[in-house]
């Protein structure tokens, strides 16, 4: 397990070396910590100021164990089909590539021993028809990904278990009104590093003015 310490690293290079951790030991977090986590969260923006939010904490284990099963469902139907082609490099739909594939497996078969699970709600959205609905969470949680990597704990961002979206309403007592906008789980890495994501180069995915203008550094 890595340092457990607040790790002292400027805001540039958390924005560089922040990717999802899906190998996360069950050790458990203070909650000392968890509030520093979740108070930096609320500054991220919210749409109109709103901050129709709310951040629902799991450490319920027998909660996790159900959820769990709807979240393997979930990445059964979406992943866990394609796993051969996927692993084989003959998936032209695959975006993950066989390293990332296993790494998100294990989070699907092991997301239960996360010792802190943390559910982005955004009220008010359950009825909306635009798809754009609640996305300013988006920024608070980076903002609490990012607090999570000042103290050296893993997180990543899933949606694996929406297909089960009122069934998890029910179980964690959600209003009728929210929607649950992500799943956040949290703990200490058990396997690799922080390092920056591969990504495809910004001049590649920038435009300038208009679609198609790209400045060629």
């Amino acid at each position: 397990m890595e340092n457990v310490e607040q790790q002292s690293i400027g805001l540039i290079e958390a924005l560089h070396s922040t990717p999802a951790r899906r190998y996360l030991s069950d050790s458990p977090i203070d909650d000392e910590i968890l509030w520093e986590i979740l108070d930096a969260a609320i500054r991220g923006p919210s749409g109109g100021n709103s901050q129709g939010w709310a951040w629902l904490v799991v450490k319920d284990q027998a909660v996790k164990n159900q959820i769990s099963e709807w979240y393997r469902e979930g990445w059964n139907q979406a992943y866990g089909v394609r796993r051969s082609k996927i692993l084989e490099g003959e998936d032209a739909a695959d975006t993950l590539g066989p390293k990332n594939y296993l790494s998100a497996e294990h989070l699907a078969n092991h997301i239960q021993e996360a010792p802190i699970w943390i559910f982005a709600i955004q009220r008010n959205t359950a009825s909306s028809t635009s798809p754009r609905a609640g996305s300013s969470i988006y920024g608070a949680v980076q903002h609490l990904m990012l607090a999570a990597r000042a103290h050296g704990i893993g997180a990543t961002l899933t949606t694996l278990y929406a297909g089960h979206e009122g069934d998890v309403k029910q179980l964690l007592g959600i209003p009728e009104d929210a929607l649950t906008m992500a799943l956040i789980p949290l703990g200490y890495p058990d396997r690799g590093r922080w390092s920056q994501p591969k990504r495809q180069a910004v001049d590649e995915v920038t435009h300038w003015d208009r679609w198609g203008q790209q400045n060629q550094r």
